[in-house]
């Protein structure tokens, strides 16, 4: 599934998403989604989202739906 489309998206399900202060690492932060936070239909670097932790960044995989 594209991570880069926000249809794919949906809160509940589980993601890897890269903070901003680890964006130059690559380091992966798993999680809930709890809010989608980008508006447009698609965004080339992953949909930016919000997990239950609290913590924001770009999904980078599904890890379950």
């Amino acid at each position: 599934m594209a991570v880069t489309k926000r249809a794919n998206i949906k809160p509940g399900i589980r993601v890897a998403i890269v903070l901003k202060k680890d964006q130059r690492s690559g380091k992966l932060t798993e999680g809930i989604v709890k809010d989608i936070l980008t508006n447009s239909t698609t965004h080339p670097h992953g949909i930016k989202v919000r997990l239950t932790s609290g913590e924001v960044g770009r999904v980078k995989e599904i890890l379950n739906l």
